[in-house]
């Protein structure tokens, strides 16, 4: 399996420290409001590299961050007359609401808060001061960037060059203008902890060094996120944590491209904004799950309306080819050489499957081999099919739609269409014709049409 790596700029062989065992690092939410659909990309594409992991075998722990204490939920704090862990608390909530609907939760996930970390990020800043790479001035602590002779290196920026192009935060309190808080002093109306320093909070960047030394050791795998979190917080997080533990942070770097809308940045003043919630008015989750997954993680993606409506078409036949599988019994008897051919094309859609995936997550390449794999089953699959046939291909389908987070919906959405057909039957039997019509249109108005048959009532999606 290969991994484009930021730090390298190249495809690289991923072999994880320790084998058959990945730990991986998501930076996630500051909870201050909804996450927008630019947020849900790296939570989507890097819980499905961690869907693929655990696809082919691997133990792998996934940590994805709270950043619970922060400006950003100071402000909206006192703008809404809320304390800031009310804040805090309160999107977290919704957060968890967006996640279980881009089905972010399927597998055990990690979501350590900064604020449950302050002694752990205290003693770490306490070594780089030990060290001589942080200084104290104010009340504040600052790293010293030229205690780390690679800073830069991730992002590919010269220190120089950023210092002269005003790149960076100008404070008459830093030795060097390119120097970054690791504490900050307290202020007025603002929360704040004990430390060596005075009274304060931790710095951003600190809190995600803290959180995944804690959970997943020196060194970890993979530490992955947008591309716009490169500089500074990703190149920060390098030297501060290499500075104090003289290992490697992050073995691969992994980035994702960002989200444009109507092919224009999204942002606040354009008014092409859009929260993961807002798009919940109007589509399933999954859809924008999908729609996330159908371009090349490290490529710019156009988000639009059309674009949505279409994706939602496009996860329908899926659904509509597992639909019609789950409708087939099959014969129970031995393979034709016609079988045995049905199986070789499965066999050859999960090979074209991983070594999509294989290639840098290619999850738009991997996409059209479930798609081949709907149209095996439209044009090849029926009641005369062999049982053993129908079942492998159910299997392979829900096997592979797993590792992208789709088809997820199938058995909620299964189960209460069958309950209501059953209920529709017994009151056929019973000559309650009107109940038996009003079940027929609220299956209509789910999207689902039944046919009565010799077999039994079988049913498709509208």
């Amino acid at each position: 399996m290969k991994l484009y790596n930021t730090l390298t700029r190249q495809l690289e062989e991923f072999e994880p420290l320790v084998p058959g065992h990945v730990h991986m690092y998501n930076c996630g939410p500051t909870v201050y409001n909804y996450i927008h659909v630019g947020n849900a990309r790296p939570l989507t594409v890097f819980d499905t590299l961690r869907r693929y992991f655990i696809y082919k075998g691997y133990d792998v722990k996934f940590v994805v961050n709270f950043t619970d204490i922060d400006d950003k939920i100071i402000n909206k704090a006192n703008e809404s007359g809320m304390s800031s862990k009310e804040v805090a608390e309160k999107y977290i909530e919704e957060f968890k609401k967006d996640a279980n609907g881009l089905h972010l939760y399927d597998y055990d996930t990690i979501n350590p808060r900064a604020t449950e970390h302050i002694d752990e990020i205290i003693d770490f800043i306490d070594g780089l001061v030990k060290k001589g790479a942080a200084y104290e001035a104010g009340g504040d602590v600052y790293f010293r960037v030229e205690a780390f002779e690679e800073y830069g290196k991730l992002s590919k920026k010269n220190l120089e060059d950023l210092i002269s192009g005003k790149r960076v935060d100008v404070n008459d309190l830093k030795e060097n203008p390119a120097d970054f808080a690791l504490w900050k002093g307290k202020k007025e109306g603002e929360p704040y902890w004990p430390s060596p320093w005075g009274d304060g909070r931790p710095g951003w960047h600190i809190e995600c060094s803290v959180m995944a030394k804690t959970l997943l050791g020196d060194t970890i795998d993979i530490h992955s996120g947008g591309e716009d979190l490169q500089f500074p917080h990703h190149e920060n997080e390098i030297a501060q944590s290499e500075t104090l533990t003289c290992k490697p942070f992050a073995r691969y770097w992994l980035h994702n491209g960002m989200i444009t809308v109507d092919n224009e940045k999204m942002s606040k003043s354009k008014g092409n904004f859009f929260t993961v919630r807002e798009v919940a008015e109007e589509f399933n989750l999954e859809v924008l799950r999908f729609f996330l997954l159908s371009s090349h993680y490290r490529g710019p993606i156009n988000f639009s309306y059309d674009v949505m409506v279409q994706t939602k078409q496009a996860l329908e036949r899926i659904y509509n080819g597992y639909d019609k599988l789950i409708g087939l019994v099959g014969e129970d008897r031995a393979l034709t050489d016609g079988d045995h051919a049905i199986l070789n094309q499965l066999a050859e859609q999960v090979a074209f499957f991983e070594k999509s995936m294989d290639n840098d997550i290619n999850t738009a390449d991997a996409i059209t081999a479930v798609f081949n794999i709907v149209k095996l089953i439209n044009t090849e699959l029926d009641e005369h099919s062999a049982k053993k046939v129908i079942e492998e291909v159910t299997a392979t389908l829900l096997k592979l739609t797993k590792v992208l987070g789709i088809l997820e919906l199938q058995k909620e959405d299964n189960a209460e269409v069958e309950a209501l057909i059953a209920k529709r039957a017994d009151a056929k039997k019973a000559k309650d014709f009107a109940t038996a019509d009003a079940i027929r249109d609220q299956l209509l108005e789910m999207g689902i049409v039944i046919e009565d048959t010799r077999a039994g009532t079988k049913w498709k999606r509208a």
